[in-house]
C-alpha cells in the first residue's frame, strides 16, 4: 500500500553551499538564515515554480528572463512537511521518493536517514522503528545545487551524472536546470511479504494468446516463517471485466519467482495507432496468506506478438528495423518527443494526455523518448498503450559535440546500471514499449555509431537481456554504420539528418535518392504561431528579424534561424504575420516531401521519426510540430496528411519549372488497408482555379504498401503569378477521398521563387456553422476535462485560391485541433472541418489562471476564427495587423495574463 504526499503542505527555502547542513556560524554563531523564506512548494515540482509564484524571479520564459534565474542551480534547496503516523499498519514501513533532482540528503525529525545521487531510481528509507516511536514526523530534504554537467555542447566521454541534460542548454531549449522532487513521495507500508519484480508480457500463437506473468516475493519482517502458507493468486480480466482466466499457486521458495502462463481462446488483439484497436487486459496479482491479502499488483496490458525483421534486401550485417506486431508489417509513422516542459517535475497529467491525443490525432504510431531528456513519468506509457503509440525508450545518454563517447567513468556505469534496471523493472510491462536503445547519437568515431562493442553499450545490452529479453536493444540513435543520412549508396542503415530545409533543389535531390533502411531523426524548423509568439516576447520583438539581429529570438532558437531562407523564397516580409506564415509553409513543404520520400520505398525503408512532436520551452523558431503553447503548425497537419493510412504523393526533384518546359513525375498510392484498385485524379491548376490540364492515372494499391500508378506529363503552363498548383484526387474506395496539393513556380530560379503569393487576390471565405458545441465522450482525454466538438463549412467566395484555410482559437481558454486544416481551397469550392477542443490547463506560472474553467467556474464556448495565407498578408498590407497594432495587441494580452 502506498500513501501519496501529495496532499501535504510543502515548503521550501533556499540556501548558500552547505548552510543547511551547519545551521549556525563558526565565527559568531549565530543562525545562518538563508537566502529565502520559507515558500509554499508544490511537490511533486520545481523549484522555479515556487519561486516565481512567490515573486522572486520574472517569468523565466519572457524575453531573456532565463538568464537572471541561472543563480537558482547554484543554491542548496530545503523542503520540509509535516505528517501524522499513518493510521493502516504493517510490518515495514518505507519512506520513497520515486524522483529526486539531483542531489539530496534526508532528514526525519532532525536526523540524517541517508543521502541519495540520481534521478530516476527511488530513495528508499526504512523507517518502521521511527513510526513505532513517534506519532508526528518533520521532513527535511535538502538538495544540494545542481551537478555542473554537459549541455549539448561538450564531451559525451566526461558525464558523470543521470541528470536529464537537455535543460543544461540544447538547441531547442535554454539554460534553464531543474532543481526539485521532481516525482512522487510516499510511505510504502508492507505487510509481512510484498511481491516484487512483477513481469507481465503477452504473444499470439496460432491464434491463441499468451500472458505470461512472474512474481517475486520478498519478507518484510524478520520474525516471519520462511513462505509460511503464502500463495498467489492470479487472475485475467477482459476489456469488458469479465474475467478469462485465473490461477493459484503454493509458494515453497522465495528464492524463485512464480511463474503464470495464461491461454486465452479467441483473444482481442492490441495494435499500434492506424492498424487495428488497442484493447486492454487487466492483470490482477495477490499475495494471500490464508485468507488474507498481504499485497496486490494490477496492470493493463495489450495481448499482442511483438517481432522485428530485416529490410528487404537489406545491406549484410544490417539489423531488423522493422516492426512486426501480430504478424503485420507496421511502417513506422514517428515522432520524437522532448520532455514537455524544461520544469518537468510540474508537468501535469493534461499536458501529456493532449500532447498523446495531438499524436494519435496526427496518425502518430511511435514516439521515440529522447536520450538527452527524460525516462517520462508512467502515466504517459499509460497513454501510449492506450492510443496504440509504439514507444522507442532510450536510457539517459546523449551526444555532446566535442566528443560523443559513450562514458566510462565507473561513478557514472553505476549510476547508469541503476537508471537503466529500474526503467527496465517498471516499464517493461506496458505493451507498448517496443524498443531500447542506449541513447542518442553516441559516436566513437565523426560519423561512425559506437556498437555493442563499446563496454558502456555492452552493459546496457546485458541488463536489457536480463530484465527485458524479448525487446530489442539498438546500441544508439541512429545506429549506423554511418550516423548522417548521405548520397552514398549501401551505406545508410538506421541515420538521422538533415535538420534544416536544404534548399531548392538540393533538397529534393537529397532525399529523393536515400537509401537508408529507417530515418530515425530528421526536422525542418518553422517560426511559432503568431499567437504564441505575443505571449513571451515583449512588444518592441514583434517584428520579423533574424537570430543575428536580435538577441532576444536568437536566445529562443538560435540554431533554427529561417529569415534568410524565407527571405530568398518569397523575397520580402515586412510583417510578423507574413513571417509566421512563410516561415511554417517552407517548414511543411520541406517535411513533406521527407516522408513521402520514405514512404515510396516501404518497406526498404522502415519508417520516419520526426524531430520534433514538442518544445519544452517557448522557441519562437524550431523543428517541432507543436510549440509550447500547444499550438499546432502548419507542419504538423501536413505530417498528418502524410501519415494518413490512405495517401497519394508526387515525387518531384525542385520546385521551379519554366514555362513550356516538360513536367515529369511518377505518382504514388500508399495504403494501410487491404488491396484494392485505387484511381487518381491529377489536375494542374492556375491560382483562380482554372484547370489547365488533367490526367488519370490507376493503380492496384497493394496492402500495407506503396504502389506506382504512373507518370505525370505535362508542359508547364504560364501564369500571370507564376504559381502553378498540381492537384492529386485519390479515390481510395468508396467511402475515402484523399486530395494532396503542391504548389510549383515558373519565376527565373534567382528570383523569390513564391513571392506571387504574397500578391494572390484577396481572400473571401464564408463560414457557416454545422453544429453548436457537443460533448465528445470519445475524444480521448482522460483527466475528467470535457472535450467539446462543433462543425463548420468553410467556402472560398472569392477569385483566387485561398492558401493554406485554417482555424484558431480566439479566447485562448481552450486549446484545439482541426481534423483538417492547411488545405487550399480555390475559388468556389468548400470544405468541411470539425473543430475539437478542451479546456487549456496545466500551464506553469499561473499565467493563465484567472482564465481557466476550473478557476472561474465556468467558461464562455470556444471562439473560433479561420485564416488563410493570404488574408493575412493582406491584413498587413491594409495596416490592420501592423507591428504597432500586434504591440499594442500584446501589452494588452500580457496585462490579462497577469
Amino acid at each position: 500500500m502506498e500513501l501519496s504526499f501529495r496532499e501535504y503542505q510543502w515548503f521550501v527555502k533556499g540556501f548558500w553551499p552547505w548552510v543547511p547542513v551547519k545551521g549556525s556560524s563558526m565565527e559568531i554563531g549565530n543562525e545562518l538564515m538563508g537566502v529565502t523564506e520559507w515558500l509554499p512548494a508544490t511537490v511533486p515540482g520545481g523549484v522555479h515554480q515556487d519561486l516565481h509564484q512567490a515573486g522572486l524571479i520574472d517569468h523565466p520564459y519572457h524575453d531573456m528572463n532565463s538568464l537572471k534565474c541561472e543563480w537558482v542551480e547554484n543554491r542548496w534547496w530545503v523542503y520540509k512537511t509535516l505528517f501524522e503516523r499513518p493510521a493502516v499498519s504493517g510490518s515495514k514501513v518505507e519512506l520513497v521518493f520515486k524522483g529526486l533532482d539531483y542531489e539530496a540528503m534526508i532528514y526525519l525529525n532532525h536526523e540524517l536517514l541517508g543521502e541519495h545521487k540520481g534521478m530516476y531510481h527511488p530513495a528508499v528509507f526504512d523507517i518502521t522503528e521511527w513510526i513505532e516511536r513517534h506519532d508526528s514526523f518533520e521532513l527535511l530534504v535538502v538538495l544540494k545545487q545542481a551537478p555542473d554537467e554537459m549541455a549539448q555542447i561538450g564531451k559525451t566521454s566526461e558525464t558523470f551524472t543521470q541528470k536529464s541534460r537537455f535543460n543544461y542548454k540544447w538547441d531547442f531549449s535554454t539554460r534553464l536546470v531543474n532543481v526539485g522532487i521532481w516525482d512522487d513521495v510516499v510511505l510504502r507500508v508492507h505487510q509481512a511479504y510484498s511481491l516484487e519484480n512483477v513481469h507481465v508480457r503477452t504473444d499470439v500463437e496460432q491464434g491463441t494468446g499468451l500472458v505470461y506473468l512472474s512474481a517475486g516475493v520478498v519478507r518484510q519482517s524478520a520474525s516471519a516463517d520462511e513462505a509460511a502458507g503464502l500463495q498467489l493468486a492470479a487472475r485475467v480480466l477482459d476489456p469488458d471485466g469479465q474475467v478469462v482466466a485465473t490461477a493459484m499457486e503454493p509458494l515453497h521458495t522465495l528464492e524463485q519467482p512464480v511463474e503464470f502462463r495464461f491461454q486465452l481462446a479467441a483473444p482481442r488483439l492490441w495494435y499500434p495507432n492506424g492498424y487495428g484497436d488497442q484493447p486492454l487486459y487487466s492483470i490482477e496479482v495477490q499475495l494471500l496468506q490464508g485468507s488474507c491479502e498481504l499485497d496486490r499488483y494490477t496492470c493493463q496490458t495489450g495481448i499482442r506478438k511483438l517481432a522485428y525483421a530485416v529490410n528487404p534486401d537489406s545491406p549484410e550485417g544490417a539489423l531488423p528495423y522493422t516492426f512486426v506486431i501480430n504478424g503485420v508489417n507496421i511502417y513506422i509513422r514517428g515522432v520524437n518527443m522532448t520532455p514537455l516542459d524544461h520544469l518537468y517535475g510540474n508537468v501535469a497529467e493534461s499536458r501529456y494526455e493532449w500532447i498523446v491525443h495531438l499524436a494519435q490525432k496526427a496518425h502518430v504510431n511511435m514516439i521515440r523518448v529522447w536520450g538527452g531528456g527524460i525516462i517520462e513519468k508512467s502515466y504517459f506509457y499509460e497513454l501510449c498503450d492506450r492510443h496504440g503509440i509504439l514507444i522507442w525508450q532510450e536510457f539517459v545518454q546523449s551526444s555532446s559535440g566535442v566528443d560523443n563517447i559513450p562514458s566510462k567513468r565507473p561513478e557514472y556505469l553505476e549510476l547508469l546500471a541503476r537508471t537503466a534496471v529500474e526503467a527496465l523493472r517498471t516499464r517493461r510491462n506496458h505493451v507498448s514499449l517496443s524498443v531500447w536503445s542506449g541513447g542518442n547519437e553516441l559516436m566513437s568515431a565523426p560519423n561512425t555509431p559506437s556498437t555493442y562493442e563499446d563496454e558502456n553499450l555492452a552493459m546496457l545490452k546485458e541488463l536489457t537481456a536480463k530484465w527485458d529479453p524479448l525487446r530489442m536493444f539498438l546500441p544508439t540513435s541512429a545506429s549506423g554504420p554511418v550516423q548522417y543520412i548521405t548520397a552514398e549508396k549501401g551505406v545508410s542503415h538506421d541515420v538521422h539528418g538533415h535538420w534544416k530545409y536544404q534548399g531548392n533543389p538540393q533538397h529534393y535531390e537529397i532525399y529523393g535518392e536515400a537509401d537508408h533502411l529507417f530515418h530515425s531523426e530528421f526536422g525542418v524548423d518553422g517560426v511559432s504561431s503568431l499567437k504564441s509568439l505575443r505571449k513571451f516576447l515583449s512588444p518592441g520583438h514583434l517584428r520579423p528579424t533574424s537570430m543575428t539581429d536580435s538577441l532576444v529570438w536568437r536566445h529562443h532558437g538560435e540554431w533554427w534561424d529561417t529569415y534568410d531562407r524565407d527571405l530568398q523564397l518569397f523575397g520580402r516580409l515586412e510583417e510578423l504575420a507574413a513571417f509566421v506564415d512563410c516561415s511554417q509553409w517552407i517548414q511543411a513543404e520541406g517535411l513533406r516531401f521527407i516522408l513521402e520520400a520514405n514512404r515510396r520505398r516501404q518497406f526498404h525503408n522502415s519508417g520516419s521519426i520526426v524531430w520534433q512532436l514538442n518544445e519544452p520551452w517557448p522557441n519562437a523558431s524550431c523543428t517541432n510540430l507543436i510549440d509550447y503553447y500547444k499550438e499546432t503548425k502548419m507542419a504538423y497537419y501536413w505530417v498528418k496528411k502524410a501519415f494518413a493510412p490512405d495517401h497519394v504523393s508526387l515525387d518531384y526533384r525542385k520546385l521551379n519549372y519554366a514555362a513550356g518546359d516538360l513536367f515529369h513525375a511518377p505518382v504514388y498510392v500508399h495504403r494501410n488497408g487491404g488491396p484494392t484498385q485505387a484511381e487518381v485524379q491529377a489536375q494542374v491548376l492556375d491560382s483562380h482555379g482554372a484547370v489547365l490540364y488533367t490526367q488519370t492515372l490507376r493503380a492496384a494499391a497493394l496492402e500495407n504498401g506503396s504502389s506506382l500508378a504512373g507518370n505525370l506529363s505535362f508542359e508547364v503552363p504560364e501564369t500571370a503569378d507564376g504559381l502553378v498548383f498540381v492537384r492529386l484526387k485519390l479515390q481510395a474506395d468508396a467511402a475515402r477521398k484523399v486530395e494532396n496539393v503542391y504548389i510549383f513556380s515558373t519565376v527565373p530560379a534567382e528570383q523569390p521563387l513564391y513571392g506571387g503569393a504574397l500578391d494572390l487576390g484577396p481572400a473571401k471565405l464564408d463560414i457557416q456553422e454545422l453544429s453548436g458545441w457537443r460533448p465528445d465522450g470519445a475524444g480521448g482525454l482522460h483527466g475528467g476535462d470535457e472535450v467539446l466538438v462543433k462543425r463548420f463549412r468553410v467556402h472560398n467566395a472569392g477569385a483566387a485560391a485561398a492558401l493554406f484555410v485554417h482555424a484558431e482559437e480566439q479566447t485562448d481558454r481552450y486549446v484545439m485541433v482541426a481534423d483538417e486544416a492547411y488545405e487550399i481551397l480555390f475559388p468556389g469550392e468548400s470544405q468541411e472541418i470539425e473543430i475539437t477542443c478542451t479546456v487549456r490547463s496545466g500551464e506553469l506560472f499561473g499565467e493563465r489562471q484567472a482564465r481557466e474553467a476550473k478557476l472561474c467556474g465556468s467558461v464562455a464556448e470556444p471562439v473560433i476564427a479561420f485564416h488563410c495565407f493570404q488574408s493575412r498578408t493582406a491584413q498587413a498590407k491594409a495596416g490592420r495587423l501592423t507591428s504597432a497594432k500586434l504591440a499594442a495587441e500584446s501589452r494588452a494580452a500580457s496585462s490579462i495574463a497577469q
